[in-house]
């Protein structure tokens, strides 16, 4: 079973070696450490999936594996580290892959005591369990290292907490933040961290990332890096999930648009209502979304995506938004499914119902 911050069927991101597309991120890290402007609160940020985790985890082992800059002496001071990577056989990349490493310490969720069951927040508890952590390993002078994943998932009184250490930080610390949306993060912390961004991946890096994760994608990699907007994650996501095979089902029901066909739709409801399906039903919902958008667009430009993610997407496209007024109507359609698929998961409502539902409005702005 995988952990908080790790996709199921992936590797974590502690075990992937390599990370692929996100050299300016590296580069402003190391610039900042060979500088001696080692900032004691680092925000990694960009969208899910595109490295911020496995980049931390990078930064981790070269600061507790990396011994400290000296001044220079008989024979002048050592050149400065040009890369990040640690060998793997090293004590304290050993030691982290075991999970044996007292310089280093990973908030993320936690099961609740009183069920057993994973929290959906990371809660003040965790937080205050870091200054036990300081207090302990402040003895032998050692550098300390926190990764919290994903602070946008700390409550408000966790967050609060991990303010109070970031207005007072400890002596050689370095704490990294990944977030996916720093808008939603207090300001206060936002001010007090040195942001690191992360972007999407091109379509090469995507496809060595996921050779490396162990995945053999061959002529999926374009339409894996066009639905998932240059995420490994999302892609990984896409493909433990047969999301191209949903997709392609998608775009050929849309294809009978305006005339929908009633039996496609119903089978690809029940699919999506089955037990135990709850993670293919919520992406058959984003891809949903997804192609409305893409549908959106298409109306708005005046010419279908350029890279099909399904058979036929860019001619049902074009036919269905053949100008700005039909583009303008998909993007509304878009914000009112959106809006009714959130209510109807919260109350929840029958998913097979809600998918036809959702299948019926777009029959009727088709038809419009």
């Amino acid at each position: 079973m995988s952990t908080p911050d790790q996709i199921d069927g992936a590797l974590h991101p502690r075990d992937t070696a390599t990370l692929f597309g996100q050299d300016t991120a590296r580069q402003t890290f190391l610039e900042a450490y060979a500088a001696g402007r080692l900032h004691h609160a680092w925000l990694l940020t960009g969208p899910r999936g595109v490295g911020k985790a496995t980049l931390a985890w990078q930064i981790a082992r070269f600061l507790l594996a990396t011994p400290a800059q000296q001044d220079d002496g008989l024979f002048g001071a050592p050149p400065p580290p040009e890369t990040l990577h640690i060998d793997l056989q090293h004590p304290v990349a050993r030691r982290i892959a075991s999970g044996a490493e007292p310089g280093l310490k990973v908030i993320t969720r936690t099961p609740n005591p009183n069920t057993d069951r994973m929290r959906d927040q990371i809660v003040v508890d965790d937080i205050r369990s870091l200054a036990g952590f300081f207090q302990l390993s402040a003895t032998d002078g050692g550098r300390r290292v926190v990764i919290v994943d994903a602070a946008d998932e700390m409550n408000s009184s966790a967050a609060n907490a991990l303010l109070k250490m970031l207005e007072e930080p400890p002596e050689r610390a370095t704490l990294l933040l990944i977030s996916h949306r720093p808008s939603g993060l207090l300001p206060t912390i936002r001010s007090r961290c040195r942001t690191l961004r992360l972007g999407t991946l091109a379509p090469d890096d995507m496809a060595r990332a996921f050779a490396q994760a162990g995945f053999e994608v061959g002529t999926e990699a374009p339409a894996l890096a066009e639905l998932s907007g240059g995420s490994v994650g999302a892609a990984l996501r896409l493909s433990l999930l047969e999301g191209l095979k949903t997709y392609a089902d998608l775009v050929t029901l849309i294809g009978t648009l305006p005339r929908l066909d009633r039996q496609a739709a119903v089978k690809l409801a029940e699919a999506a209502s089955a037990r135990g399906s709850e993670a293919k039903r919520d992406l058959l919902f984003e891809l949903i979304d997804l192609a409305l958008s893409r549908l959106a667009r298409t109306g708005a430009t005046g010419s279908p995506p350029s890279v099909e993610a399904a058979p036929r997407e860019a001619e049902t496209f074009a036919r269905l938004a053949p100008n700005a007024r039909a583009g303008r109507a998909w993007a509304q359609i878009a914000q009112e499914t959106g809006a009714r698929v959130q209510h109807g998961i919260a109350v929840n409502l029958d998913p097979a119902a809600l998918v036809l539902d959702t299948l019926i409005k777009l029959s009727q702005t088709a038809d419009a």
